[in-house]
């Protein structure tokens, strides 16, 4: 299983929950970006690895996140 996430970055307020969240480590915190209300917001690093597990998903207090999941081919 392979997945992807969209974060909707000008809903997301930077509360680091969905980093701290995530087992694989592959979420942070842009690095001096702001979205239009003024709040650092969270990217993903390496969106091949992403598992779409949504442990991300389960903890944003404001529903930024979005997960995708797709078969892949391999066993």
């Amino acid at each position: 299983m392979r997945g992807a996430i969209l974060i909707d970055t000008d809903r997301c307020k930077g509360c680091a929950l969905c980093i701290a969240a995530c087992p694989l480590g592959l979420l942070k915190v842009a690095e001096r970006k702001v979205n239009r209300k003024g709040y650092p917001y969270v990217v993903q690093q390496d969106e091949e690895r992403c598992t779409g597990c949504t442990a991300c998903g389960v903890v944003c207090p404001d529903g930024c996140i979005t997960i995708y999941r797709t078969k892949t081919d391999n066993p």
